[in-house]
Formats: C-alpha cells, sequence, structure tokens
C-alpha cells in the first residue's frame, strides 16, 4: 500500500556543497527509496514500509501546531532557520553556516493502528542502518520525556564525504480519548571530522529536544 504520507512529497534537502540530507529521512517519508530491497535477505525493513504496511496514513503538521502537545528544538548561538522548497510542509531546519552542520525536526500525525513498540524496536532505527557503509556508534530503544523512542547514532558516506548523525524517532501521543499518536523525528547531522568541534552546539540541541503534553 503506497498512501503513506502522500501528501508530504519528496524529502531531501540539498544544502550548499552538500548532497542529500540525512538519507533515513527520504525513505521514510518518499515511496521511492535509493536504499537497498528492504526485503532482500538480511536488509532491515524501513519504518515507513512497516507503518504503510499496518495500514497507517500520516499527515505533516508543523511542530508548533500540535493541539495538545508542546514540541520544541533549541537554536544555539550561531545557529539560523534553513527553508528550502524540497522539504516536507511543516518541516523545521536549522542550519550553522550554510553546509552542516544541521538539525532537522519534522512530524507527522499519524492515522491508524500499529504495534509501537514493534515499530521502533525492530524498525526505528533501520533507515539509518540502510545508509551508504553506515558504522553505528550507540543506539537506545529508552523512552524519550517519557514517550515510547527509538535513537541511533553513527557515521555513513555521502556524495564521497564522511557523515556523523543522531537520528531519534519517538511516537508521542496527547491525552485525547481516543489518544492521536504523532511521529516525532529530529536528525542532527555533521561532518565526521567536524563533529567533536560542533559537539557543543549538537549535545544542546539534543538535550533540549522536547516533547511534553500542554
Amino acid at each position: 500500500m503506497r498512501r503513506l504520507l502522500a501528501t508530504a512529497g519528496a524529502l531531501a534537502v540539498v544544502l550548499t556543497g552538500c548532497g542529500s540530507e540525512t538519507p533515513d529521512y527520504q525513505s521514510i517519508w518518499t515511496t521511492s527509496s535509493t536504499t537497498p530491497p528492504p526485503d532482500a535477505e538480511g536488509q532491515p525493513v524501513p519504518l515507513w514500509q512497516y507503518l504503510e504496511e499496518s495500514g497507517v496514513v500520516g499527515e505533516p503538521v508543523a511542530p508548533e501546531k500540535i493541539p495538545h502537545l508542546t514540541v520544541t528544538m533549541p537554536t544555539p548561538g550561531g545557529w539560523h532557520p534553513y527553508n528550502n522548497p524540497n522539504l516536507a510542509p511543516g518541516t523545521r531546519m536549522i542550519a550553522k553556516g550554510n553546509t552542516y552542520p544541521t538539525a532537522m525536526l519534522l512530524v507527522f500525525a499519524l492515522h491508524g493502528d500499529f504495534d509501537v513498540p514493534k515499530a521502533l524496536r525492530e524498525h526505528g532505527n533501520a533507515d539509518a542502518k540502510l545508509s551508504e557503509n553506515f558504522k553505528q556508534l550507540n543506539a537506545s530503544h529508552d523512552d524519550w520525556k517519557g514517550f515510547p523512542s527509538s535513537m541511533i547514532e553513527g557515521s555513513y558516506d555521502l556524495n564521497g564525504k564522511r557523515m556523523q548523525t543522531y537520528n531519534r524517532v519517538v511516537i508521542a501521543a496527547d491525552s485525547l480519548q481516543p489518544p492521536q499518536r504523532y511521529l516525532v523525528q529530529l536528525t542532527v547531522t555533521t561532518y565526521a571530522d567536524e563533529a567533536q568541534q560542533q559537539g557543543p552546539d549538537i549535545e544542546s540541541i539534543i538535550a533540549g529536544f522536547n516533547i511534553a503534553k500542554k
């Protein structure tokens, strides 16, 4: 079924001097992926495919427009909003300078029931692992701010450059009955050889990323 997030379009962000931002985003929210076939033996199944096959439909939502949740991402000094027409509606992105590092925040309202623990445990980190020459540095399935979550950190190759990325997916629900679920994804990316230099800013974004019920 190819209905998942059909209104989102392709989320491929092109920065000056860079290629696509975070391949995992593109493979989650588009139906044409450049990653290896998910059903191939030994290949992890991406989260977008699991949700699609579970009958889930998504609607992009700007983080500040979620009715009953507060979703925020801090902006360190020297960083600025980055706008690009290729971004999915409602995407919020900040950058330092004209290229990397970047931080991207994306929210989708999810319509349809699915197994949240299974989705995150088995598929939450799959898209990152399908990136070219991905090397995992850290991963976790612990809750984030009280909501189910999956996180992975690692490095991968992109257009001849070695990148380092932090990617967290959160499935948050509001207090309505029945609750409305949202997929919230934060991805922070920098050149691998600048990761230590950019570390304080990146850590402040990760630590300040917050999801709370209103």
